[in-house]
């Protein structure tokens, strides 16, 4: 299992900060769910084998949820 960071743009709140972590935290793969507001940070954790489904997956719940926010991994 590896960690992952990425660089959140386009947060508003910290209200859609938690709204956002909630809905990634029902994605199977992925694991240890965490978004920061205050540094604008997405962490989580999953297997190298699912890493690209993994991110796939988060874009889509991303765009779903919040339509302005973008990530990049750092």
């Amino acid at each position: 299992m590896n960690k992952y960071k990425f660089k959140i743009k386009g947060l508003d709140c910290a209200n859609c900060a938690n709204e956002l972590e909630r809905a990634l935290q029902k994605i199977d793969i992925i694991y240890n769910v965490s978004i920061s507001f205050m540094t604008q940070k997405l962490i989580f954790e999953c297997c190298e084998d699912v890493k690209i489904e993994a991110i796939e997956r988060i874009r889509k719940i991303i765009k779903k949820t919040e339509p302005s926010v973008s990530i990049e991994e750092v």
